[in-house]
């Protein structure tokens, strides 16, 4: 008996969901009790408009204020033709709040895995030289000369190392610290400072540390002999202060193309 039930259990089809938000209100990706998430928010919106339960896990997690211009999550359904559906995407878009759309749905292998199938991750972190009050809630406004050169030097300084600690958030669960940074630099550009790191996997707060710490760089506090000891130090405490949510975007995720269908 158990075997026929096994043998005619319903093969659910995976896929891929690409979607942008603006993090301002949402207390990041993951669901959170008493919280509200874009994870909760999107998972409501599937389980409504595919009529089915739908629970979705992401790329990775966002903190709170935190924007993607691009985040993967994967899920399952009973329906193996919605990546067909031309209208899905339209009435999800319709469903959702102002600040979070969907622009892709793929189906996938059904071991393709939104987190751990990704090859690399984009951040850029966006800081304000000048007041902008039409910047105010996707940017750090900050006064006063800041050395973008000295800055691109530390980046130099982060390819040289896979161990990052001293950036990442106290007592995380995650096994180890070690990323591959691919690509990390600054950009000065009008009345406002960008800077751009491509890694395969990041920690939690790295970049918004990093950010900070640099900073601290590009304001003469410490140089890049002391930049280099904090990351030797692996040693939180050593670190900057981190910058504030607002400014940070998850850009880019990428993936195999031999796991899309």
């Amino acid at each position: 008996m158990n075997n026929y039930i096994c043998r005619n259990k319903p093969v659910k089809t995976r896929y891929f969901i690409f979607i942008s938000y603006k993090g301002t209100i949402y207390h990041g990706w993951q669901i959170q009790p008493n919280s509200v998430t874009v994870q909760k928010i999107l998972d409501e919106a599937l389980s409504t408009i595919l009529n089915e339960k739908i629970a979705t896990t992401g790329a990775g997690r966002t903190d709170t204020g935190v924007h993607a211009l691009v985040f993967c999550a994967h899920f399952e359904s009973n329906n193996n033709e919605l990546s067909a559906n031309k209208k899905l995407i339209f009435r999800l878009n319709r469903f959702l709040p102002k600040d979070i759309s969907v622009s892709r749905i793929s189906k996938v292998l059904p071991d393709a895995h939104a987190r751990f199938s990704a090859v690399s991750r984009t951040y850029r972190y966006y800081i304000s030289t000048v007041k902008d009050p039409f910047n105010e809630d996707s940017s750090w406004f900050l006064q006063g000369e800041i050395d973008a050169n000295l800055m691109s030097k530390a980046c130099e300084l982060l390819l040289k190392h896979s161990d990052f600690t001293s950036f990442s958030k106290l007592h995380s669960d995650v096994r180890t610290n070690l990323c591959r940074i691919f690509s990390a630099d600054w950009v000065k550009g009008d009345n406002r400072l960008i800077f751009t790191i491509r890694a395969d996997r990041f920690l939690r707060n790295m970049v918004r540390a990093i950010v900070g710490t640099m900073i601290d760089v590009g304001r003469g506090k410490i140089n890049l002999k002391e930049f280099e000891g904090i990351i030797h130090a692996k040693d939180r405490c050593r670190a900057g202060k981190s910058a504030p949510a607002k400014g940070l975007f998850l850009e880019q995720i990428e993936y195999p193309e031999e796991i899309f269908l």
